[in-house]
């Protein structure tokens, strides 16, 4: 992965978040597997944090980020419904932007934009 000018104790917690959600939203006897990734251009970094589990309808790949917002009950999935909130928070502390997109049962990819300095 490229090396940016980011604060190290938030990058880690957004990698954690991200690859935390990947292993917890896994399919039902398919092992887990997350690809991450990096693409450099002139003006920014995109990382990129993808998984083959459950998914999501595209409809909630904006929703996905607010506080509180859970698409699934506390009974299927542990979790508080901050995480990805937190993430988005720590993108737009780095002036960046997140993106998520999903398919029902292929799983999902997370996008993080960060400007090059």
């Amino acid at each position: 992965l490229p090396t940016l000018d980011v604060d190290p104790s938030q990058m880690r917690q957004l990698f954690q978040n991200l690859i935390a959600n990947a292993l917890k939203f896994h399919r039902k006897g398919v092992p887990p597997v997350v690809k991450i990734g990096a693409e450099m251009s002139k003006n920014h970094c995109t990382l990129s944090i993808a998984d083959n589990g459950i998914g999501f309808e595209e409809q909630y790949s904006k929703i996905i980020f607010s506080m509180f917002q859970r698409l699934h009950g506390k009974q299927d999935y542990a979790g508080t419904g901050i995480g990805l909130a937190l993430c988005k928070k720590i993108v737009e502390n780095h002036h960046g932007m997140i993106t998520a997109t999903g398919k029902p049962g292929q799983g999902a990819i997370f996008n993080v934009y960060l400007p090059v300095a």
